[in-house]
């Protein structure tokens, strides 16, 4: 079935999402792949497969359109993005419709997706002029050298977004790229496409440069290879088995990557948790966006003092979840991607059952309501022997555990080969600072599931272990789209080495006396 006008959202036309298409950098005579509306089922509309001659002609246009963009200062290159962070208000509902239409959530998710892009774009164009700009650096020798640290693009970066957050996780990246000088290509998720082609039109008409930001579309195992051979710095978000071959082909080449992988996150739940905030909030944690998204919970680890308490009250609040299908805020459970992922979530849950776990709620499809819905499930009596115990399971599904005390939550919370994003719930603020800096999570919020550490724009977010590398986010967020050069001045006489009327044993002698007064100098690093 193909959507016809009268089957659009509220903000969305056909003839928008034909424009969209053609906004695409890729030659036409490519692969037609179709494009599905998850929530319903129904074809929406068709991108072309890019080649590697696409590729090449891609980089080839950002690169020269970069050499002039390089030139302008951040304070100018701003200008153009505090223009599309206004362009993104003014167009919300339509930028949400859109999230919603390809990617089957419900609004709640979109609603989250497009104010962080504008949230990121506040942030970093009010951060780049600073970070960018020319930074004096301490020396050895105060009054004898001067040194400048200057920061240049490093010319074109390659971005691969993944699927269920194609707006935010489309273009959020990006920008701090293009606002520290460099070009872009983006290559969003061929499931769903038309977020980056919007975000990508919306910069167009706030008055980026034509070919500085190309974009890409199709299967990334297509032309992916071509892309990180072609670049200078990769992006990419998606799931640690994939990281690994984009981070080992970029290692060959020496060129930087940073990475945000899976996840497979942790509830900490003390015995003195405020139940009527930990409940509501770890259900938010564990199923927004229907639990396709890479800092879920999926592991609750609760008290044994508080746990039949807290799960009866989760599993109720659980089961009060609605689906949503319409473009309203009433539901707060989309849908799932496709029949495939539906299918590897019921296969976890599945598999959990058949070797002894408990099923508390859901677990099962909702075809009455949507093609790829399912229900909100929670498991309890699950161990090492079942699927879902230690891999990612991506959807809404979660696992409640017992365990006797907080040591032994942070040593199992711990015990994982992914640390992406950690939560603990208690009433003690300076306990849970504490129990926070000892797990092994890029992202730990004390009593909050993701928003927290989400929103701290100038906190760098990202994973340990094998869940990513570097930090999106924070001065780390746009510096690692630097390169960072040291200019030193010498001042007075030559560098490290005593004037000619001075032997070197006298100036030993001399230095180290000079070296502890500079020590206590306040000004001194």
């Amino acid at each position: 079935m193909t959507l016809t006008a009268d089957q659009l959202t509220p903000h969305i036309s056909a003839d928008l999402l034909r424009s969209l298409e053609g906004r695409a950098d890729v030659v036409a005579g490519g692969e037609e792949i179709a494009v599905f509306a998850p929530a319903t089922g129904a074809r929406i509309g068709s991108i072309h497969q890019a080649g590697d001659d696409d590729v090449a002609r891609a980089v080839d246009r950002s690169r020269q359109a970069q050499e002039d963009w390089k030139q302008l200062s951040p304070t100018t290159r701003g200008r153009i993005f505090a223009r599309f962070h206004d362009l993104l208000v003014d167009r919300a509902d339509e930028a949400m419709d859109l999230v919603q239409l390809e990617a089957g959530k419900a609004r709640i998710p979109a609603f989250e997706e497009i104010y962080d892009t504008v949230a990121t774009t506040r942030y970093y164009v009010n951060t780049a002029p600073k970070l960018l700009g020319r930074r004096r650096r301490a020396v050895s020798f105060p009054g004898f050298t001067r040194a400048y640290e200057y920061r240049h693009p490093h010319g074109v970066v390659g971005f691969f977004s993944p699927w269920n957050f194609p707006f935010t996780l489309g273009i959020s990246d990006a920008i701090p790229a293009l606002l520290a000088g460099n070009g872009t290509i983006l290559k969003p998720d061929e499931k769903t496409p038309y977020s980056v082609l919007y975000a990508a039109s919306l910069l167009d008409e706030a008055g980026l440069p034509p070919g500085l930001l190309q974009v890409l579309t199709g299967k990334s195992d297509l032309i992916g290879p071509s892309l990180i051979d072609s670049v200078d710095y990769v992006m990419f978000t998606g799931s640690t088995d994939v990281g690994r071959l984009v981070a080992g082909q970029a290692g060959k080449r020496l060129i930087g990557a940073s990475m945000e992988l899976g996840g497979k996150n942790a509830a900490i739940v003390l015995a003195d948790a405020d139940l009527d905030r930990a409940v509501p909030g770890i259900v938010r944690a564990a199923f927004a966006n229907s639990g396709q998204l890479c800092i879920a919970a999926e592991r609750i680890y609760v008290d044994e003092r508080v746990r039949e308490e807290f799960t009866n009250r989760f599993v109720a609040a659980v089961r009060d979840l609605d689906f949503s299908t319409g473009y309203d805020f009433e539901g707060v459970m989309g849908s799932l991607i496709t029949r495939e992922h539906l299918d590897n979530v019921h296969a976890h849950v599945e598999d959990a059952v058949a070797n002894g776990a408990r099923l508390l709620a859901g677990g099962k499809a909702r075809p009455d309501i949507g093609p790829l819905m399912y229900e909100p499930t929670v498991l309890t009596d699950v161990d090492e022997s079942m699927l879902l115990c230690r891999t990612e399971t991506f959807g809404p599904v979660v696992s409640i555990y017992g365990v006797p005390d907080a040591e032994t939550a942070i040593e199992r919370a711990n015990d994982s080969d992914l640390g992406l994003n950690f939560s603990v719930w208690t009433r003690n603020i300076r306990a849970g600072i504490d129990i926070a800096s000892r797990l092994e999570a890029g992202l730990v919020g004390v009593n909050d599931g993701y928003a927290a550490t989400w929103s701290a724009y100038d906190a760098p977010l990202g994973g340990m272990k094998a869940s990513g590398l570097s930090r999106r986010h924070g001065a780390e967020g746009l510096l690692k789209y630097t390169e960072a050069q040291n200019v030193a001045v010498q001042l007075i006489g030559p560098s490290f080495a005593p004037p000619s009327w001075i032997s070197y044993e006298q100036y030993n002698q001399i230095l180290g006396k000079a070296l502890k007064v500079i020590r206590r100098l306040p000004f001194y690093k």
